[in-house]
């Protein structure tokens, strides 16, 4: 009752403060007391004209026929329809007057050949059947529940449930005397990236490793299941990759180098980013006879799921044997890749970027985000016809072989580094797309930028500004402390980025600065990577009128054609660097916070007053006492930060006065990559100092992750090591800087 109280009190909290922000984002949208970053007051009203034209020339039906066109059939990468569906999208782009190809890589994707999963009495189904309430749900050719780059293997052992999977569940499992060596976990989704879990579970001794989606994280417990609701079914299964991307993404056989034909190619058994154990995603239908099976103590509270038993952590009696193999292939993988010559400075490339290969059907995953992006593409043509030509090049992408591992995108940034190095501006990403708010991350330098696009496109359902609506969230979210920061800073904050889609590549291995883009947050999600994920659900649940895929595209359209445009490209570095004061003052605050907590559990053990987190009948383990938190040394990265935030300042101070320069562009474009060094330690592909996916996170970003990630591992030698590295790499990005003021001041 008090949930639902909470929940109501929160939507009228909402409600109030998006009346209260209407009549503001209404009388200030478009106002000339906000003046286009990058453009002199005359070409600011041309670029303003250009936009409302864009408008006019896209229309939003058109995207539902395309969903539904591209959505029919199984489109994985290397499929028949996969291809059918690059050469429907060429073809538009050359109608819409783009110069367009298909640029072919090679690369190894595994597709499922065997797959068991049994115990005494029991044999999983590993099936999500058809329905009648969906259409294409009987479509021939989709790849059956499986994880992308499990090894094979046939192991029989007994079970033990993690939770979550993540290395602090084994902390627990450990303080509880509870060891998964030679056994097969069974883990739930959530909490982290899929990938990590049989990671870690295979550094703790495990032999296999089962992936479960329970309905507590997206089925029945959230809401009516599909296809009453939009919620997963006790078949539904999500499949996914777990290739260690950490290392690398991409082709797990070419690390550094595009996929070629020719390309020189590792031994399967020598590929780093292959799993090391067996490992199956299942149902919550399958899952359950498993469970039911285990015995030992109880799982704490936040352990436990939504399905009918009491959730034991295990072993139980019974022995699950899990076997599985694969049809280790090398197969096509086809981005589309469309272009249209800057008529000014055809050598600075403004790059857009979406996927389009899905696990099955893939209506939301990514072909909400595809289709908005063909739209995008359609009014750029649309203004082509009219005689309307960028300033800058734009290019369009639809990449392959995301889903397995960032294939399509990885492989043609590899391939074509030293020019992107040289002429690359931006890059802009999108994926998914649903209902709800506008969220967007990426680089910090274009923070200010990307804020004032969001103030020139309306929200359709709610007619804010989507700047406002997304200001209101997160007002209504946020703490007494957070709303105040948020009340007081024009920009509203954009997030940094991890990985998980096709920006990695263009931000964290070359320094392009980039973006990744979307909407939701209100549309009722279940089906990710299952069969039903497809335009029957998509239009029923998640954006019926595919409004907010439409308004993806005039978000787009504005940040390519502002970059393309623009006299002074639009980085503004003042957010930048207080982005990167706020990240190093948090790593001091992460040291105390660790020595705390240290000394405090070291005195518990040695009390012998640490309390049982599971049974107090049941033995435990000895605690380990932990060595001392020692004094970590941060004056060099903070003399660093302070360089930076004064050179920014006086960026600032002269950026208003710019004008237009080639060499200017060439260092404000180099500013990004001034921040890659040599590559973190024991993976060197990630280059970027200040964003990176963590090596026990996956998809969830570690900022300063050559530093936090030192710590956070205890590995005091290390840390100390990294921190006059990075410091060094924010004196390049200072220097890149003061070289971009210098210009400037001199106009």
């Amino acid at each position: 009752m008090g949930s639902a109280l909470e929940f109501k009190d929160r939507r009228c909290r909402l409600s109030r403060v998006l009346c209260l922000l209407s009549a503001i984002a209404l009388a200030s949208f478009g106002s000339s007391d906000d003046p286009l970053m990058g453009f002199s007051p005359e070409a600011a009203k041309q670029q303003l004209a250009t936009e409302e034209k864009f408008d006019s020339l896209i229309v939003q039906s058109d995207l539902p026929i395309w969903l539904k066109q591209f959505s029919a059939k199984p489109h994985h990468v290397g499929s028949p329809y996969g291809l059918k569906n690059a050469e429907y999208a060429l073809s538009l782009f050359k109608q819409w007057g783009f110069d367009a190809e298909i640029e072919r890589f090679y690369v190894l994707f595994p597709s499922p050949k065997e797959r068991v999963l049994e115990m005494a009495g029991y044999r999983a189904k590993l099936q999500e059947p058809a329905l009648k309430e969906d259409s294409t749900s009987r479509a021939p050719g989709g790849l059956q529940p499986y994880n992308a780059y499990s090894p094979d293997g046939d192991v029989t052992a007994k079970l033990v449930y993690v939770n979550y999977g993540m290395p602090k569940d084994y902390e627990v499992l450990e303080s509880e005397g509870i060891s998964v060596k030679g056994k097969i976990v069974i883990s739930r989704y959530g909490g982290g990236w899929r990938g990590i879990k049989p990671k870690v579970a295979a550094e703790h001794g495990a032999i296999g490793c089962l992936i479960y989606s329970d309905p507590r994280d997206d089925g029945f417990y959230r809401g009516d299941v599909y296809p009453v609701g939009g919620y997963r079914n006790e078949n539904g299964v999500q499949r996914g990759s777990i290739a260690d991307m950490p290392l690398f993404p991409g082709d797990p056989l070419t690390p550094g180098e595009g996929a070629s034909k020719e390309a020189k190619r590792l031994a399967l058994k020598d590929a780093p980013t292959i799993a090391k154990i067996p490992t199956l995603p299942i149902s919550y239908g399958d899952a359950l006879p498993l469970l039911k099976t285990l015995r030992g103590p109880v799982a704490p509270d936040d352990w436990r799921g939504a399905l009918p038993i009491t959730y034991h952590i295990g072993p139980g009696d019974t022995d699950v044997h899990l076997k599985l193999k694969f049809n280790w292939q090398t197969v096509e993988a086809r981005d589309v890749i469309a272009k249209v010559k800057g008529s000014e400075l055809p050598d600075e490339w403004i790059i857009r970027g979406n996927h389009y290969d899905g696990w099955v059907l893939g209506a939301e995953d990514p072909l909400s985000g595809a289709v908005a992006l063909m739209e995008e593409a359609k009014g750029i043509g649309g203004l082509l016809k009219t005689g309307w030509r960028p300033k800058r090049t734009m290019i369009y992408c639809l990449w392959d072989g995301e889903e397995p591992g960032l294939l399509g995108s990885t492989e043609w940034v590899e391939t074509h580094a030293e020019e992107l190095s040289k002429k690359a501006v931006a890059y802009l990403n999108t994926d998914s797309i649903g209902r709800g708010f506008f969220n967007v991350g990426g680089s910090h330098s274009l923070e200010k930028f990307v804020n004032q696009v969001e103030r020139y496109v309306i929200d359709p359902e709610t007619h804010l500004t989507i700047a406002e609506r997304a200001r209101a969230q997160k007002l209504v979210g946020a703490s007494a402390a957070d709303r105040k920061e948020l009340r007081a800073k024009p920009d509203m904050p954009i997030g940094a980025l991890g990985s998980g889609s096709d920006f990695s590549s263009f931000l964290q291995h070359i320094g392009i600065a980039s973006f990744d883009m979307g909407f939701g947050g209100e549309g009722g999600g279940g089906v990710y990577h299952s069969t039903y994920d497809s335009y029957d659900w998509y239009t029923r649940f998640a954006d019926p009128k595919l409004q907010y895929g439409f308004t993806t595209a005039q978000v787009g359209a504005r940040i390519m054609t502002r970059l393309a445009d623009a006299d002074v490209l639009p980085f503004e570095f003042s957010n930048l660097a207080e982005t990167i004061d706020k990240y190093a003052k948090e790593l001091p605050k992460l040291v105390d916070t660790m020595r705390d907590e240290t000394a405090e559990k070291n005195r518990e053990i040695l009390d012998g007053t640490l309390k049982a987190t599971f049974d107090p009948l049941l033995p435990k383990a000895m605690p380990k006492i932990k060595d001392a938190v020692p004094t970590v040394d941060f004056t060099v990265l903070t003399k660093a930060v302070e360089r930076l935030l004064s050179s920014a300042k006086k960026y600032s101070a002269v950026a208003g006065k710019a004008k237009a320069s080639v060499a200017l562009d060439e260092a404000l474009m180099q500013t990004e990559r001034s921040l890659l060094g040599s590559g973190l330690p024991r993976r060197p592909w990630y280059r970027h100092a200040i964003y990176a996916p963590g090596f026990y996170t996956g998809y969830g970003v570690k900022t300063l992750p050559a530093i936090r990630e030192a710590l956070e591992e205890r590995n005091w030698s290390e840390a100390t090591q990294q921190i006059p590295l990075v410091a060094a790499t924010l004196d390049h990005l200072a220097d890149a800087i003061e070289k971009a003021t210098a210009i400037a001041a001199r106009m």
